[in-house]
């Protein structure tokens, strides 16, 4: 089965003003309608992603948000459902990201029902894993990896086509430090191999995130089975993404 488009997304995590965030927005928008071969993706603050999502509907430009609960509705205050998400015109999701794990003490048990209960609700989930420096330096990366994807076990197989994988090295987020080509190549090849032993996730792409930036993009996404990116700090500045994605995007082509 054909490999999806890749896809080159940002993470705005808590930062931006509303005027900020659409601004950045519609510059990615045209980015998105300028780059056609990689799907563009932006993952806003609650607050604008509704309007967002409003912003760029009938473009290319793909708006998800970047955390949900595993209730469609009920009592949880500050929290939102997919559900909730779905109406507001969010059709993506980023769910057990390394910074929900560390600050918010989500484990696998919470994530896996996250992935099932957005993937019920219609949302397009990817699914973040990764290690610890201690546990890459104790050569438990591969472990952790793997028991991270089981949040994957018990999809139904037609929600499976709506799943990727953002592997990030949970050292290499924010700290300035990046995985080598090499390491990143080491662990998305292991990855590629759990999703295929599931079977049905033969399509889902896996992304890179960690300090990626347009001086290292290129030797990145160069490497087999890396299929795009997951961008923090790099995606707020539109001239630095727009770099990103145009320079991504050849070495993509020149992949298929």
């Amino acid at each position: 089965m054909a490999r999806l488009r890749p896809v080159i997304a940002g993470n705005w995590k808590m930062n931006l003003t509303r005027e900020e965030s659409l601004a950045l927005a519609g510059q990615c928008m045209k980015l998105a309608e300028e780059i056609r071969s990689v799907s563009v993706r932006v993952f806003p603050g609650y607050l604008v992603a509704a309007e967002a999502a409003s912003l760029a509907s009938g473009s290319s430009l793909e708006v998800g948000a970047q955390n949900c609960h595993n209730e469609s509705s009920g009592a949880y205050t500050g929290e939102v459902s997919p559900a909730q998400l779905i109406d507001a015109g969010v059709r993506h999701i980023l769910i057990g990201h390394s910074e929900r794990r560390q600050h918010f003490g989500e484990g696998d048990t919470l994530i896996a029902a996250k992935v099932k209960a957005a993937l019920k609700h219609g949302l397009n989930v990817t699914l973040c894993v990764g290690e610890t420096i201690g546990e890459r330096d104790a050569g438990k990366a591969g472990a952790v990896v793997a028991t991270q994807l089981k949040a994957l076990d018990g999809i139904e197989q037609d929600a499976r086509l709506g799943v990727d994988i953002a592997y990030e090295p949970v050292w290499a987020i924010g700290t300035g430090r990046t995985a080598t080509p090499e390491q990143a190549a080491e662990i998305h090849s292991l990855i590629r191999a759990e999703l295929d032993a599931k079977r049905g996730f033969a399509v889902s792409r896996i992304l890179y995130g960690g300090s990626v930036k347009s001086d290292n993009c290129e030797a990145l996404a160069s490497k087999k089975h890396v299929d795009g990116f997951l961008i923090g700090g790099a995606s707020l500045k539109g001239e630095e993404f727009a770099k990103i994605v145009r320079t991504s995007a050849v070495v993509f082509a020149a992949k298929q």
